[in-house]
């Protein structure tokens, strides 16, 4: 099924999206048409969300917002386990994006009633940098520091501005 569900996805994305189109399409021309997917999404809408995400996906591979966008359709129209197979084959080799993947696989995990490997995911996910391991700490109830690697220990204490970072930070709790 996962494989129908990835060539479903070129096949609307081909479509919808012309090489030209790429060149053309600047930063707020792919949130603005984030945002429209993301009404499709909400309303568990999956041919329309699959069209703007698809596309999207293939302007922004290196991107996972595409992807947290069509999980977030599956998972309205109540099939968590397509989102989960979704998330599962995404490829990002940026930490901070593979970081939200993770986390929403998590989420994912957890509505399909996959308790125990949705806490795996997102344990791993609140260890990894960026704003997907802000939201798995989140979702796993845990403080900022409660669930930070060895790597972002040693990043922040290695890091010059890591004392500002730290200060300003604690002014916003």
């Amino acid at each position: 099924m996962a494989d129908s569900v990835a060539a479903q996805d070129a096949a609307l994305a081909d479509k919808a999206v012309s090489p030209e189109t790429a060149f053309v399409l600047d930063a707020g021309d792919a949130r603005f048409l984030a945002e429209v997917g993301m009404l499709a999404a909400a309303a568990g809408d999956v041919a329309r969300a699959q069209t703007i995400f698809g596309a999207l996906r293939l302007l922004r591979p290196d991107r996972a917002y595409p992807l947290v966008g069509l999980a977030v359709a599956w998972l309205n129209a109540g099939r968590a386990a397509d989102a989960v197979r979704l998330l599962e084959d995404a490829r990002l080799d940026d930490p901070q994006e593979r970081s939200l993947v993770e986390a929403w696989r998590g989420l994912a995990l957890q509505l399909a009633g996959h308790a125990a490997e949705s806490r795996r995911v997102l344990a791993l996910a609140a260890g990894m940098p960026g704003d997907g391991a802000t939201l798995a700490r989140q979702m796993l109830g845990l403080g900022q520091d409660d669930a930070a690697s060895d790597w972002q220990r040693e990043s922040a204490a290695s890091s010059p501005i890591s004392s500002l970072l730290t200060d300003g930070a604690a002014q916003w709790k």
